[in-house]
């Protein structure tokens, strides 16, 4: 078993993601590539004391880059989608 600083490696921080945290009570996170749903709802219960109703996890590709004359490819990585209960919330900015 991982621990849950293994399954959730950051939060992204992007204008959808803040519409989505305002409007849907949906928070976005960067996990482990290897990590289900499970383990995603487990470690962000453990990691900020909340209760989860949903997790909706999807792959994002990583692009092909130009690096000069040859061609690179940036890592794939997994993206889950947690929403918390009503009156839930996690203050990751909030007092900053």
């Amino acid at each position: 078993m991982k621990s849950v600083y293994d399954v959730v490696l950051r939060p992204i921080i992007s204008e959808k993601a803040d519409w989505q945290r305002e409007d849907d009570n949906v928070f976005t996170f960067e996990v482990h590539r290897g990590a289900n749903k499970f383990e995603v709802r487990s470690a962000i219960e453990k990691l900020f004391s909340v209760e989860v109703a949903e997790v909706r996890t999807v792959v994002v590709r990583g692009k092909v880059k130009r690096v000069g004359k040859t061609f690179g490819k940036k890592r794939n990585w997994k993206k889950a989608f947690v929403t918390l209960k009503e009156g839930q919330t996690i203050n990751l900015f909030e007092g900053v």
